[in-house]
């Protein structure tokens, strides 16, 4: 249409030039006529050339934006739902010196396996469920003591577990000074306290920078009625700094079935420097309140524990512990210590360390090890 309508322009020029003139301009050149239809040709390409680069453009916008947004939606939807996956071999040999006796050993530093998946059924709300195994290579590679069995809920009011997890009194107290490469680490804190609580109820809160943590204790027929365990704390973490207290009460049995509860209020604080200093403290104040008793005793733990790098793949740590329970000196097991640890780490996932630990014990045989080990780490995630 566009070019019928040109050469209709062009004939009408060419008609108003021989009919439309004087006899005087008549006489028009033809040269001057070509010099007109040319310019009018010059016009032609020029608006069929606008004409393509605009068409091209209404195509390219029509093509390119419906591909994307359907790529970033489906990304978007699939965030948390994940399968993953995770193994973690820690075998070690040393020369231990334990209540007298002097021998070489390998011991393992809490092998595990585990499994992890997670599925966001509402916007904010995802279910998860984790299961983690120990594997006890320091007796004929044994699998399957359960460490984390539970299911769990998410949402915009906070998380809500059942079964087997981290109390509140690890993750706030004494996750922060568990550096080493040792199964009883923390020194100080693994002698009498949680690292797993099973039957249990728990709830965690993020606020901002605080987290607020509760759980609960219900096995029924194995303990009271009600809870068997009250756990509570609030951490505080901004940047590298961690802080936090909690109060922990439990029921106890001790060793000759006297029966009573345990009562233990605790702190913690965390830092790690621009340089890569890491510096920790856990403290614990315990009160054992027995049925049988006159009186109640009271304990403490206290771990310290520092890291430094040195260089890109070489690391420093240290530690210093001490644990009372309380007791008199023919039944108590009290001590204080500490470790040396030199580290290599040549990849993200392996890690050498050689380390020595000394332990006084205030009535009994003192302890002592230097042990070298080895740490294999393995995990793979899928979104689906």
């Amino acid at each position: 249409m566009r070019k019928k309508l040109i050469a209709n322009l062009i004939t009408l020029s060419i008609c108003g030039g021989v009919f439309g003139v004087t006899a005087a301009e008549s006489e028009i050149s033809l040269e001057s006529l070509k010099l007109q239809i040319e310019k009018l040709q010059k016009q032609v390409q020029l608006l069929e050339e606008a004409q393509k680069q605009e068409t091209q453009k209404q195509h390219a916008q029509v093509v390119t934006v419906p591909v994307a947004e359907p790529i970033q939606t489906s990304t978007a939807e699939k965030t948390n739902n994940t399968i993953s996956a995770y193994a973690t071999m820690r075998p070690t040999i040393g020369h231990i010196d334990e209540d007298g006796d002097s021998f070489y050993d390998v011991r393992d530093a809490l092998s595990r396996a585990g499994l992890r998946a997670t599925n966001e059924f509402m916007p904010g709300w995802v279910a998860e469920l984790h299961g983690e195994w120990s594997i006890d290579l320091s007796n004929s590679g044994d699998f399957g003591k359960a460490r984390k069995a539970y299911a769990a809920v998410s949402s915009p009011f906070g998380k809500v577990g059942i079964g087997k997890d981290r109390p509140p009194q690890y993750l706030l107290i004494a996750e922060y000074v568990d550096i080493f490469n040792h199964a009883n680490s923390p020194f100080a804190y693994d002698a009498e306290s949680v690292f797993f609580v099973d039957n249990m109820l728990s709830y965690r809160l993020q606020t901002g920078k605080f987290s607020w943590l509760a759980a609960g204790q219900f096995d029924g027929g194995g303990g009271s009625d009600d809870a068997d365990l009250v756990n509570l704390g609030v951490g505080f973490d901004h940047g590298s700094f961690h802080g936090a207290v909690s109060y922990l009460v439990e029921d106890s049995v001790d060793a000759d079935l006297t029966t009573g509860e345990d009562e233990v209020w605790a702190a913690s604080l965390a830092h790690g420097f621009e340089n890569g200093l890491y510096l920790a403290a856990a403290y614990q104040e315990r009160t054992y309140k027995r049925d049988l008793l006159p009186h109640d005793r009271d304990g403490h733990t206290l771990d310290l524990a520092a890291a430094y790098p040195l260089g890109e793949q070489f690391k420093i740590k240290l530690g210093y512990f001490e644990f009372d329970d309380g007791h008199g000196r023919l039944v108590s097991r009290k001590f204080d210590g500490f470790n040396t640890t030199f580290e290599w780490l040549p990849d993200d996932n392996l890690r050498f360390h050689i380390e020595y630990l000394y332990r006084d014990m205030d009535y009994f045989d003192d302890f002592s090890s230097w042990v070298v080990g080895f740490r294999y780490d393995f995990a793979k995630e899928w979104q689906y």
